[in-house]
């Protein structure tokens, strides 16, 4: 369902165009944001709203949209018992500003994104792999990767053994 509660407005009257949509589910606000001002509406949100805790960043892959990617950031303010969501898309070659700066958990986080997807932070400062192993090839989150086929050439150059999937 649409959401224009004194939030949302609040969000409108201080970035007008970059909030794209808003709903709301499970008494949940999602605000869809322009990418491009990704880092200053997260620092709005932490400084102005009170959202202070950036409980997940994580992101969806939809391969079938232009803008494949739904970068998804989880916050919660615990001044006000109250929870966030912010999403944007972006397509396989777009950058997505870094929100590391803004809340520390975001390194982490973002590093993990980039692992699993390929998306690429601006601005972090150093994001490489942090689950897989640095010379796997690919995304194992993309809904279009093979993970069997690329599991049986990692093992078989790494391990010197047949993988046993």
């Amino acid at each position: 369902m649409a959401l224009d509660n004194d939030l949302v407005k609040r969000y409108k009257e201080r970035f007008g165009n970059a909030i794209l949509e808003a709903w709301i589910d499970r008494k949940q606000a999602i605000l869809v944001v322009a990418g491009e001002q990704l880092a200053e509406i997260a620092t709005y949100s932490r400084d102005d709203e009170k959202f202070d805790w950036l409980s997940d960043l994580t992101a969806v892959d939809w391969p079938k949209r232009e803008k494949r990617f739904d970068i998804v950031l989880n916050m919660y303010s615990l001044e006000k018992n109250e929870r966030l969501r912010l999403k944007v898309q972006a397509s396989a070659e777009e950058r997505v500003p870094s929100v590391q700066g803004v809340w520390a958990t975001a390194n982490w986080e973002e590093r993990e994104v980039y692992d699993m997807f390929g998306v690429v932070f601006e601005g972090h400062p150093e994001l490489k792999r942090i689950l897989m192993p640095d010379e796997w090839q690919g995304y194992p989150l993309r809904k279009d990767y093979d993970i069997l086929t690329q599991d049986t050439a990692w093992v078989r150059e790494n391990l010197g053994i047949e993988s046993g999937q």
